[in-house]
């Protein structure tokens, strides 16, 4: 996919459009007191918030962690959260609200940063074949670049290893598909948001749980696939990959029933959330569809504030708080 400067700079905005408005940049935190600050058996690790660099296939990468106040076992559930398109670790950790609800539920949430021609903006992942900037065109391992990010924050904190989570909005979400089907050994549950997988080879080597949260009605990632609107004021489009697809292949090596059953709905006006669950799945291999409608390519609960590029935003569900619903849910009580 060949993505002009123009082009690249609507990619960020697209990014950018989740942009949650209760949330602020991350930054310096308060020095926590002792009743709430990580066992050692933790590595010491304040909470708050940190920034590490890490060099990778002879780039110098970097990753933002979040620890929160309490964690719910000696080692640490993770949850990984990869950046769209055009966008950066720092814009989605400030945009989604995941740092809240690891707070909450006591897991570490997990930002690697993607490349691109400039430093702080514009970042890109390798997600497939067809995906994406220069990040595709340059072939970054990028799958190789979230392991080594779990390696060197393993030296630093106890991780469970058994619960590791990979979530993802957009090209994130391709990427996000390709490490679940590239590293299955290393993450046991993947939650793409608002982007299909978009591999030339599936062979993952052990099931992994998937949830699959996305709008019918998406405007940028189509949900059935195929040549997307130009980019405003370009000419420029972008093949997708359908939806369908990734998740039978999914079905089909988690050993899932092929057609999923509607659980429940929600419904809002012209929004409505529909709730499919596959049956049969073997235990690790779960799966979860939460396909929307009325709904924009925007991160689900955010408002983005960018509704002409990434159509409308949605409060009916907040993808941050369904990705570890459904993560918790598949690791159980451990």
């Amino acid at each position: 996919m060949r993505i002009s400067m123009a082009v690249t700079l609507l990619m960020a905005i697209v990014a950018s459009g989740c942009a949650n408005r209760r949330a602020s940049a991350p930054g310096p935190t308060t020095p926590p007191g002792p009743d709430v600050s990580v066992p050692a058996a933790h590595g010491g690790l304040e909470v708050g918030d940190h920034e590490f660099a890490l060099g990778h296939d002879g780039i110098g990468r970097r990753y933002y962690v979040h620890i929160p106040p309490r964690l719910t076992s000696a080692e640490a559930p993770l949850v990984i959260a990869l950046h769209g398109g055009g966008g950066t670790a720092a814009q989605l950790k400030s945009d989604i609200g995941l740092d809240a609800v690891a707070d909450r539920e006591g897991f570490v949430a997990v930002y690697p940063d993607g490349t691109g021609l400039l430093a702080d903006a514009l970042h890109t992942w390798n997600g497939g074949f067809n995906c994406c900037g220069t990040a595709q065109r340059r072939d970054v391992d990028d799958v190789g670049f979230v392991r080594a990010v779990v390696d060197d924050l393993g030296a630093k904190l106890a991780i469970d290893a058994d619960r590791i989570a990979v979530t993802g909005h957009s090209n994130g979400a391709i990427l996000a598909y390709r490490v679940a089907a590239e590293a299955a050994d290393l993450v046991s549950v993947a939650a793409p948001v608002a982007g299909a997988m978009a591999l030339h080879e599936f062979a993952p080597t052990e099931p992994v749980a998937v949830l699959h949260i996305h709008s019918v009605d998406d405007p940028r990632a189509l949900y059935d696939g195929g040549e997307s609107p130009p980019f405003p004021g370009t000419n420029s489009t972008v093949l997708h990959e359908p939806v369908a697809p990734a998740l039978a292949a999914w079905a089909d090596v988690n050993g899932c029933d092929p057609a999923p059953v509607e659980i429940d709905s929600l419904a809002d006006g012209d929004q409505a959330a529909v709730r499919l669950e596959y049956i049969g799945c073997q235990s690790g291999g779960e799966m979860v569809h939460l396909r929307l409608s009325g709904v924009g390519h925007g991160w689900p609960g955010v408002d983005t504030g960018r509704e002409a590029v990434v159509g409308p935003s949605t409060s009916l569900i907040d993808a941050s708080e369904e990705v570890w619903r459904f993560a918790s849910s598949v690791w159980g009580e451990r």
